[in-house]
C-alpha cells in the first residue's frame, strides 16, 4: 500500500548561488558527509546538490510533514547503489515519523528517483509499505 507521495523541483542555479554565496555553512547544513562526497566527485557538482535537495523535500512531503515538526535535513539521505540506483535513508524524526505511519505487520521501503534538466533538478519520493514476513512469524 502506498503511505505518502512527494515531488519537488529545484532550480540548479539557485543551488549553485547558495553554494557559492554560503558554501561549507550551506553544504553541512543540508547535506550528509555521504552526499557532499558524491557531490564533490561529480562534473556537475550544483546539478548533484539540486538533485539531492529536491529529493529531501520530497521525502519530507511524502512523509506528510513536509520540513517542519521537528525534521531536520540531515534526517533524510540519498546513496546510490552500485548500479547507480538513487536510494533514500531516513534517521531521526524523519526515522520516527515513518514508524508511526507504518502499519503493524509490514515495513516501509522508500522509492526515490532523480532526474534533472538543466536549470531543473526533480525528485519523486513514494513511500510503500510492504507486508513483513519477519513481523508475521
Amino acid at each position: 500500500m502506498i503511505l505518502g507521495i512527494g515531488t519537488d523541483l529545484a532550480n540548479i542555479e539557485r543551488i549553485a548561488g547558495t553554494l557559492e554565496r554560503f558554501g561549507d555553512r550551506f553544504r553541512n547544513r543540508v547535506f550528509t558527509e555521504t552526499e557532499q562526497r558524491k557531490a564533490e566527485r561529480r562534473a556537475d557538482t550544483p546539478g548533484t546538490y539540486a538533485k539531492r535537495w529536491a529529493a529531501k523535500e520530497a521525502c519530507s512531503k511524502a512523509l506528510g510533514t513536509g520540513l517542519r515538526m521537528g525534521i531536520a535535513w540531515k534526517d533524510m539521505s540519498v546513496s546510490n547503489l552500485e548500479t547507480g540506483q538513487p536510494v533514500m535513508e531516513v534517521r531521526g524524526w524523519a526515522a520516527e515519523r515513518l514508524r508511526e505511519m507504518t502499519p503493524p505487520g509490514h515495513r516501509a521501503v522508500i522509492h526515490v528517483t532523480l532526474t534533472d534538466d538543466h536549470p531543473w533538478a526533480q525528485a519523486f519520493v513514494v513511500i510503500e509499505a510492504l507486508p513483513d514476513p519477519a513481523a508475521n512469524a
